[in-house]
C-alpha cells in the first residue's frame, strides 16, 4: 500500500460520513412530518376557565383540524403546578404535552430545595401568548400610578399590605419592594380570586395578578389599575402605562404561556409543532378571542421561547439572591 493510502482512506471515510449525514437525519424528519399519529393531550395546570385553559382550548380546537387528530385538554390543577408537571412527565409520551404559564414553574428551583422532577426535563416548544399582568388599588385611592403608590407606602411603613399570585408574581413584587426599600406586608391567599374583593372593601391596599382576576372588580368600578407589568401595553388596558414607562423596571414581568414537551423530542418535531401553532393563529381569530380574557397572542418557536424563559429565570434568580430568599423545604 502506498504512503498516500492512509490519506485516501481518511478522505473516503469523511466522504461517506458526509453522504450518510442526510440519511441519518431523514428518519427524524419523517417522524416529525408524520406526527401526530394518534390523539394528542395538552395537560393544563389549572382548572377549567383559567386563562391558560382558555388559550389551550382555542389552540386545541384549531390544531385538531390541522392535524386530523383530536387534541384534548386535561386539567390538573393544584400543588403549585407540580401535579400537572408530574402527570406530564410520567406519561413519557410525545403525544402528551404540557400547556401553561412558564412563570408557574420558573420559580420552582428557587422556591423548593428539593423537587420531585428535574426542571431540565421540561423543554419549551412553542410560545403561544402573553397574559396581561397588572397591579390595582381601591377605586377611591388617592394614587393612580406607581410613583404615587410607592410614595404613599414609603410614608406609611408597615401600614400597607397586598396580595399577589403565588409564584413569579410574588417574586416580582418582592423585588420591587426590596429595590424601593418599602415596608409592605404580603397577605397569603389560598384562592387569589378573593384578593380583588378584599381590595375593594379596603382590607388590603394593592393586588398584583392577571387582568382576568382583577377584571370583575375593575369593571364594577370598585378597583382601578395603576400599572401594567408587561413589557408593552396590552388590550384590554392599552392606555395604562407599563412599569418601565413609569420608571419602575423592577415591576416588569411577562406572563408567558406556551407548550412544553419532553427533552427526548427531536428538534424537527419541536419546529414542526411551533410552525403549526403559527399557522392556526394566522387568521387572527385566536388572538381576538384571547383579548377578551386579558391575553395577547405572542407566538415564538423553541429558540424564542427558551430565551424568554431564561430572561424570566434570571430575573427571579436575581431577586431571590437580593432578598436572601430561603426555599420552602
Amino acid at each position: 500500500m502506498s504512503a498516500k493510502s492512509p490519506l485516501l482512506a481518511s478522505f473516503f471515510a469523511a466522504a461517506i460520513a458526509l453522504l450518510a449525514a442526510p440519511l441519518m437525519t431523514a428518519p427524524a424528519q419523517a417522524q416529525a412530518q408524520n406526527w401526530p399519529t394518534r390523539p394528542v393531550k395538552f395537560i393544563v395546570p389549572f382548572g377549567p376557565g383559567a386563562g391558560a385553559d382558555i388559550g389551550g382550548r382555542l389552540f386545541a380546537e384549531k390544531l385538531t383540524q390541522r392535524w386530523g387528530q383530536p387534541v384534548v385538554i386535561e386539567n390538573k390543577p393544584g400543588g403549585d403546578s407540580i401535579v400537572a408537571i408530574q402527570a406530564f412527565l410520567s406519561a413519557n409520551d410525545d403525544h402528551v404535552l404540557l400547556f401553561g404559564p412558564s412563570g408557574n414553574f420558573t420559580v420552582h428551583p428557587f422556591n423548593y430545595s428539593k423537587l420531585p422532577y428535574n426542571p431540565a426535563d421540561l423543554v419549551p416548544i412553542a410560545r403561544a401568548s402573553t397574559t396581561l399582568i397588572a397591579a390595582a388599588v381601591k377605586a377611591e385611592a388617592p394614587y393612580s400610578n406607581v410613583k404615587e403608590f410607592t410614595a404613599a407606602v414609603r410614608a406609611n411603613p408597615g401600614k400597607y399590605n397586598y396580595g399577589a399570585v403565588p409564584g413569579i408574581t410574588e417574586f416580582i413584587f418582592w423585588g420591587y419592594a426590596y429595590h424601593e426599600k418599602l415596608d409592605i406586608a404580603q397577605v397569603p391567599y389560598r384562592d387569589i380570586n378573593v384578593a380583588p374583593v378584599d381590595l375593594s372593601e379596603g382590607r388590603i391596599q394593592a393586588v398584583m395578578a392577571s387582568y382576568a382576576i382583577l377584571q370583575p372588580q375593575v369593571t364594577a368600578g370598585r378597583i382601578k389599575l395603576f400599572v401594567v407589568n408587561n413589557k408593552t401595553r396590552i388590550s384590554p388596558a392599552p392606555d395604562m402605562p407599563t412599569a418601565r414607562e413609569q420608571g419602575f423596571p423592577s415591576l416588569e414581568m411577562e406572563g408567558l404561556v406556551g407548550l412544553f414537551g419532553l427533552k427526548s423530542m427531536s428538534d424537527d418535531l419541536k419546529e414542526k409543532i411551533a410552525a403549526d401553532f403559527r399557522a392556526v393563529a394566522a387568521d387572527g381569530s385566536i388572538a381576538e378571542r384571547l383579548k377578551s380574557t386579558g391575553q395577547a397572542i405572542n407566538l415564538g418557536g423553541p429558540k424564542e421561547f427558551v430565551e424568554s424563559i431564561n430572561e424570566q429565570r434570571n430575573t427571579v434568580g436575581a431577586t431571590a439572591k437580593a432578598i436572601d430568599y430561603k426555599p420552602k423545604n
